[in-house]
């Protein structure tokens, strides 16, 4: 990751599964859990994706937005966002140009096509408060990234 505590990430404008775009403005004074996953429908980044989901309220509480981020195009997303039954998260599409914001972040695999597995929490300026890359078949300990929302709330 090129990027550390204290620094600003460039500002993404990217298309979540509804075809909304989303952008830092969009999060005026709220934190942004910025949650990659390497791609849809595979069973760890469904479990992570979950986790968010099923702790949105945490999140919420803690003045949070995460956002699920991965290379895969909107019509999949919504598609998986579908499937998964999800209400409040947003999955977001760093497809075109294929995984620009995570090239940009230094997290993108060129030789796999996607983005690493890397929970990235910023403010609404894009500055970290706190990040982790994650081996791509670990799944994130959400206890661990909510402790880390609520110190940073």
């Amino acid at each position: 990751m090129k990027y550390k505590v204290g620094e600003k990430i460039p500002d993404f404008n990217l298309s979540d599964h509804t075809g909304e775009t989303l952008s830092l403005e969009k999060f005026a004074g709220k934190n942004i859990l910025l949650s990659f996953h390497p791609l849809a429908w595979t069973r760890v980044c469904r479990m992570q994706m979950e986790s968010l989901e099923d702790n949105y309220q945490v999140f919420k509480e803690n003045n949070t937005v995460p956002l699920g981020v991965s290379v895969d195009p909107v019509p999949a997303k919504k598609a998986w966002a579908e499937e998964l039954g999800f209400e409040n998260l947003k999955l977001l599409s760093d497809f075109w140009p294929h995984g620009t914001f995570a090239s940009e972040l230094g997290i993108f695999i060129e030789k796999k096509g996607i983005s690493g597995r890397v929970n990235i929490l910023v403010n609404d300026q894009g500055e970290i408060l706190w990040s982790k890359v994650y081996d791509i078949h670990d799944l994130p300990d959400i206890d661990e990234v909510l402790k880390e929302v609520k110190a940073n709330s």
